[in-house]
């Protein structure tokens, strides 16, 4: 990979990514209604064999339209502060190595948030499965920065951690898919825009790795890092609208009208 000397380009990109996040968590927080889903927990009221009756309790309840906001003010935030101040200079930096710490540490957050409300409303309310949906999306996108780290430009790719992330990737996409077949096997009564959302959100999840392998397939403009950066930062802009407004449609717009 190369890297161009347009970097101070992506200032503009990012400053205009973070400004629309922000607009959209507040318009998010202005019009949504108040709706909730519980976050339980299971737990056996008698010995563990098969057979023995199982507890059901609530831990609280996840308010969707601040957690629909938090996602995209982590993503509002990362934006802003690359493109300011000190932090800028840390950020080009970076960018010259071929390598952004701050893109890899905010979708470990935001992405995974994501992947939480999307299992959510495909029915997956247990407390210790959304913590795996939540730990497995996270170690996907560490194995993103891992895969820049270490992976020095002018040197052989190491394809390890991008084998590894895409796998560890995937078990969420199961598990919220197997249980959207189930219902759908079951009472047939999915709803479409729950569909339209794992769909959609899962393509979109799809193109970063896409993005990555051009990069160091060195592909056309991908051989360019800052090409790829900028590609970043409409991919992340598209897939957290997508969600936040297909959210809102929903479930959040006159509880769910």
């Amino acid at each position: 990979m190369s890297v161009s000397r347009d970097i101070s380009r992506l200032r503009a990109w990012n400053l205009a990514a973070g400004l629309i996040h922000v607009v959209q968590a507040a318009a998010i927080l202005v019009l949504a209604e108040d709706v909730s889903l519980p976050v339980e927990t299971s737990f056996l009221e008698g010995p563990p064999v098969a057979g023995s009756p199982m507890g059901t309790e609530t831990l609280f309840e996840l308010p969707f339209g601040p957690a629909v906001a938090a996602f995209l003010l982590l993503a509002a935030l990362d934006h802003l502060v690359v493109a300011t101040g000190r932090t800028r200079r840390w950020y080009e930096r970076n960018l010259e190595r071929g390598v952004n710490y701050a893109r890899w540490w905010e979708y470990s957050l935001s992405a995974s948030l994501m992947m939480v409300l999307i299992a959510m409303l495909a029915g997956i309310w247990e407390a210790t499965a959304l913590v795996a949906i939540f730990g497995a999306n996270a170690a996907m996108i560490l194995f993103g920065l891992l895969m820049e780290t270490s992976n020095p430009r002018g040197r052989p790719v190491d394809w390890r951690p991008f084998g590894y992330g895409t796998v560890i990737g995937a078990v969420p996409w199961i598990a919220i898919g197997l249980t959207m077949a189930v219902a759908e096997s079951e009472t047939g009564d999915v709803p479409g825009f729950v569909v339209a959302i794992f769909v959609s959100l899962l393509l979109l999840f799809a193109t970063f790795p896409i993005n990555m392998y051009l990069q160091y397939r060195g592909i056309g403009r991908w051989r360019d890092y800052v090409f790829g950066e900028g590609v970043y930062i409409g991919l992340s802009l598209v897939a957290k609208s997508a969600l936040a407004w297909q959210v809102f449609g929903g479930v959040l717009a006159s509880s769910g009208g």
